[in-house]
């Protein structure tokens, strides 16, 4: 899944984003809007991580991730 995907429908993404990365609040993934840059930084400072590691957490978070398809039309 792209991360514009990812951004696009962040609400639905929040609550994986969490329990992945715990140590950040609830506010602090929502107050990112689903933006890449801002949620490493986040991961960053929260995990004393380097830039690196960081990408590698959410790059590996982000394959983990399945689109969210709307249910099938009723016939």
């Amino acid at each position: 899944m792209n991360w514009s995907a990812i951004e696009a429908g962040w609400n639905d993404f929040k609550a994986p984003a969490h329990q992945q990365w715990s140590k950040l609040s609830e506010q602090q993934i929502s107050d990112t809007l689903g933006k890449r840059e801002t949620l490493s930084l986040r991961v960053q400072e929260a995990y004393a991580l380097g830039k690196d590691e960081t990408e590698q957490q959410i790059s590996e978070w982000q394959a983990k991730q399945v689109e969210k398809q709307a249910p099938p039309a009723k016939s």
